[in-house]
């Protein structure tokens, strides 16, 4: 797992790469630039309702800034995974264009659509289930046991299963892509934890969706080796 990582920053620097960070990392802040306004203009709406307020330009802003700082922090790994869904094809092919010409040759484009639906899989899954698992979070915290181990083992899982199916989609038929889950359930949990790291670090979490998806480039590529 260090020998992707190291050859994933090693590509940062990729025309390709560059291209796809920046596609993504512009169109996760607009996702969350379009959540603040919603949210300026709904609760403007609700205090001129509820309150009567004529102007309430000034608790509104404030209001909307508070919840997408909220949305940032708390849906920033969901959004940037479903999106770097969407670009993971060019992600994935600049990988194996550079290590794995071979497998580049034999590959076959996810597609837009497709790629589309994998990225709101795991971002509905990402959501779904630390939802769920809040109240064992905060229960943890109470009582002072593990909440960063538990957190980092469910969204290890969570993002190790989703950035393998990128690259695996590409490679695999159903069938076979059920038995390379169950083949490399371990090392897609190590892949989940690195990338986990990776989000929680301020300023490099922004590159952490591209690392990822190139991280799961060279774990596909070297388990079927």
């Amino acid at each position: 797992m260090i020998a992707a990582l190291f050859l994933s920053i090693g590509q940062l620097g990729d025309r390709a790469v560059i291209a796809v960070f920046a596609k993504s990392l512009a169109l996760t802040l607009a996702i969350f630039a379009g959540l603040g306004v919603a949210t300026w203009f709904a609760v403007h709406a609700a205090l001129a309702a509820w309150a009567g307020w004529r102007d309430g330009g000034a608790a509104s802003a404030l209001v909307a800034a508070v919840v997408a700082a909220l949305a940032l922090w708390l849906l920033f790994r969901a959004v940037a995974i479903a999106v770097v869904g969407l670009f993971a094809d060019d992600i994935v092919a600049a990988v194996e264009a550079r290590h794995y010409p071979a497998a580049l040759a034999a590959a076959r484009r996810i597609g837009p659509a497709r790629a589309a639906a994998m990225g709101l899989r795991a971002a509905t899954c990402v959501i779904l289930v630390n939802l769920l698992m809040l109240p064992i979070y905060l229960l943890l915290l109470v009582t002072g046991i593990g909440t960063a181990a538990a957190f980092f083992l469910v969204n290890g899982w969570l993002l190790g299963r989703d950035l393998g199916d990128m690259v695996a989609a590409r490679h695999l038929d159903a069938a076979a892509m059920r038995d390379w889950r169950k083949a490399t359930a371990g090392r897609r949990f190590l892949l989940g934890l690195a990338e986990t790291g990776l989000f929680v670090v301020p300023v490099v979490n922004l590159a952490a969706p591209v690392l990822g998806a190139a991280m799961a480039t060279h774990l596909f590529h070297r388990s079927r080796r």
